[in-house]
């Protein structure tokens, strides 16, 4: 009498990774809560919560401060949310199928897709994935209820469809029902979505049964995947029977059968088959020597025993945490297939072979290969040897963490997740808790930009369970006074750096150099007047500076960012002369004028006297803020940081005299122009006063009187017509009153 066990008896990838991600939580101290069973197995449940997990059936019953595990099944999109309002911390377990569907109908509905699922609709998987769908979607369980859908749906036959089915599907019924469907509906886009691990298992069950006397099948009686497996080898069987434990098997099942087939779903934990095993051993020939021997037909993917000792101390021999050598026979995108030296597969999926969760297996491995490896628990993954590389690696350097704690070593590991309180870290195959108090230089960075990067960290705490806690912020403050020494040993007035913005205040920007910190004055961020430095770096900037000045008591660092040749009176000086015309921008007004921009950061004056080629008795009545006018420039004065502009200048020579005489032009000119009060004796107004005119028109004259200015004179015209075409320069000095006004604009041309 034979007893053959599946090969694809056990966990699936994705309710190991569920139950590992739970176990793991709980190796960190947090406290557990599970949105449903994390499996639909009874005793697998049970243990967790002998261990404080909790099981609650909506988002609210979560308690604060415990973590959400959301079950391989997934849910709606509707408890990410809630959770996300309520402040709930989630760990998604979903299996990453059942996310590739999500995603697949969630984009289908978008595209005002029809969704239809096949499955059991009142399967929590099922429910998952019509959550996901923002338009319509439909449920049908077989060919059957297939086609009540097309006959209610005539439309659908041309309607753009999106056709995915539940993961764990029969898939006999699945391939049936696509042939309906690509002959009904001509628009119909199919994705074949049962996983690869449940079809395997479902004709692997199929083959054993066909060539066994009775069939059991070990599993939650509340697992989908269980009940189905249940159907094919009743299918192919006669005699299948469902157990959860061994307690109930019954011997009669047994009495006239030579070949006895056992499969389990995807939610049997390995501790519970191989109890299965030995009471069924016990059963069919207790006592008895036996020889194990290897199927050689068909039977190849399955391990059959006819020695049910040999078997039960092949099993007692692969103890939890125990170490062995395998040899690679197979390679997938997602596991690895090893021979362990006794008659049995075993499998390490890509997590257990890496901590690194964009390992390539393919490229990591090749068939031949020899792995230290460690047998997993009870609980892990697909069939009897389920193994891990990853633990066997965190074992072998567990030592090394340990000696580091006393030796003050600094190790490297990358930071393989942000988890409430702080970083983990992967190092030497060992999870390293760092806390969110050590992880940074300071308090209040964020951990998230951590993520992924390797970082250099040393062992403060080894705590019970193989826990050690690290810090990264000894390693930097430590590192940091190094380069500070070093900075301050050879920094000098004039050296460039390259640094990083570190913060911002109302007054200027603080840059990390690497290891000191300085400050760029707001003065220094631009040649142009800023009002705050965010109007030229932000936080995270780099940046190229220069140390303006050094005060090694106080340790204070200015720092120079602006540099000389974008220095806007450097451009103008090298761009403009005198008598040049340039193109401006009319920005502000004043009583004796308006301020025109020349080029940003350099604003000239045209005087009210210069603005046109006749009285003008306010700048606005010839010019508007805004405007671009053409304009000579009559002086530059770089000490003083002023440039005088001219529109006068360049309009026709003819119209610069607009008076025959100075009389007339004395009679016309109002009095504030002149500065003399009006004459009440009409003769008077006809004389030419020379002398004392002449006399005010030399205070008021410049060193350097314009051309112009020294044509009128020349020409013998009255000094208070020589006075009306004085250059903007002379008129700045007349307009003494308005010095204060134009520095302002001198300050902000600066």
């Amino acid at each position: 009498m034979s007893i053959t066990l599946a090969k694809t008896a056990g966990f699936c990838f994705g309710v190991n990774r569920a139950v590992q991600m739970v176990f793991d939580l709980l190796e960190q101290g947090e406290r557990v809560c599970t949105l449903g069973p994390i499996i639909h197995n009874d005793q697998m449940v049970a243990e967790l919560a002998s261990r404080g997990v909790r099981v609650v059936e909506r988002v609210e019953e979560v308690k604060p401060g415990e973590v959400l595990v959301i079950r391989s099944h997934g849910v709606p999109a509707s408890v990410y949310k809630e959770a996300a309002a309520r402040g709930v911390e989630l760990a998604d377990a979903t299996c990453p199928f059942v996310a590739k569907i999500h995603k697949i109908v969630r984009e289908a509905a978008q595209a005002g897709r029809t969704v239809l699922i096949a499955g059991d609709a009142a399967h929590k998987e099922v429910v998952g994935i019509r959550g996901h769908c923002e338009g319509a979607s439909y449920v049908f369980s077989d060919e059957a209820a297939l086609q009540e859908l097309l006959e209610a749906h005539p439309e659908w036959g041309r309607a753009p469809l999106t056709v995915v089915s539940q993961t764990t599907l029969h898939a006999g019924v699945w391939r049936a029902c696509q042939k309906i469907l690509k002959k009904v509906c001509t628009n119909a886009i199919i994705f074949d979505t049962i996983c690869n691990a449940t079809a395997s298992r479902q004709a692997e069950a199929a083959k054993l049964a066909e060539i066994s006397d009775t069939m059991v099948v070990v599993g939650g009686r509340h697992s989908s995947n269980t009940a189905k497996l249940f159907h094919v080898c009743e299918a192919n069987c006669k005699q299948t029977y469902f157990v959860e434990t061994a307690a109930e098997l019954k011997a009669e099942w047994f009495s006239a059968s030579r070949r006895v087939g056992v499969v389990a779903g995807a939610s049997t934990p390995a501790g519970i088959i191989k109890e299965v095993i030995q009471t069924m051993s016990e059963i069919l020939q207790p006592g008895a020597e036996q020889e194990v021997e290897e199927m050689k037909s068909v039977q190849k993917s399955f391990e059959e025993m006819t020695d049910e000792e040999a078997f039960e101390a092949s099993l007692n021999s692969l103890n939890t945490d125990q170490e062995v050598v395998g040899t690679v026979l197979a390679v997938s995108p997602t596991e690895i297939q090893v021979d362990i030296g006794r008659g049995l597969a075993g499998y390490v999926t890509a997590s257990e072979y890496s901590s690194d969760p964009n390992v390539n297996l393919m490229d990591a491995v090749k068939v031949g290969d020899k792995l230290n490896l460690i047998i997993l628990r009870t609980n892990d993954q697909e069939g009897i040897a389920m193994l891990s590389k990853r633990r066997f690696d965190a074992i072998a350097g567990w030592n090394d963490i340990v000696a580091a704690k006393d030796s003050q070593e600094i190790l490297s590991g990358v930071v393989a997740d942000v988890i409430k309180g702080g970083v983990v870290v992967m190092c030497k195959g060992v999870r390293v808790f760092i806390p969110a108090s050590q992880a940074t230089a300071s308090r209040g960075e964020s951990l998230d930009a951590l993520k992924g990067k390797e970082v250099q960290f040393r062992i403060i705490e080894i705590g019970r369970g193989r826990r050690a806690v690290g810090s990264i912020r000894s390693v930097l403050r430590e590192a940091r006074k190094e380069a500070e020494e070093k900075f301050w040993a050879t920094a000098g007035v004039g050296d460039t750096y390259t640094g990083v913005v570190k913060s911002l205040t109302s007054y200027g920007a603080f840059v990390d150099l690497g290891g000191v910190d300085g400050m760029i004055h707001i003065s220094e961020l631009s040649w142009q007047r800023i009002k705050n430095p965010a109007e030229v770096v932000s936080v995270g900037d780099t940046v190229e500076v220069y140390i303006k000045g050094l005060d090694p008591e106080k340790k204070k660092i200015s720092l120079g960012y602006k540099k000389p040749e974008d220095n806007p009176w450097t451009i103008l000086t090298n761009k403009y002369a005198v008598g040049d015309t340039v193109r401006v921008k009319i920005v502000s007004m004043t009583d004796y004028g308006a301020f025109a921009r020349i080029l940003p950061g350099v604003d000239g004056l045209i005087h009210i006297s210069q603005i046109a080629n006749k009285h003008v008795a306010k700048p606005q009545d010839e010019l508007s803020i805004g405007q671009e006018v053409d304009a000579k420039i009559i002086n530059i004065d770089t000490e003083k940081k002023r440039v005088s502009l001219s529109i006068r200048a360049l309009l026709p020579e003819e119209a610069t005299a607009p008076y025959e005489s100075a009389s007339e032009f004395a009679a016309a000119k109002p009095a504030s122009v002149t500065g003399a009060e009006p004459e009440a004796d009409s003769s008077a107004k006809e004389e030419p006063v020379t002398e004392p005119v002449a006399e005010s028109s030399a205070k008021e004259q410049p060193a350097e009187m314009p051309a112009e200015s020294a044509a009128v004179e020349a020409t013998g015209e009255p000094a208070e017509a020589q006075e009306a075409t004085a250059e903007p320069t002379a008129a700045n000095d007349a307009a003494a009153a308005d010095e204060t006004e134009f520095s302002g604009k001198e300050d902000s041309a600066e």
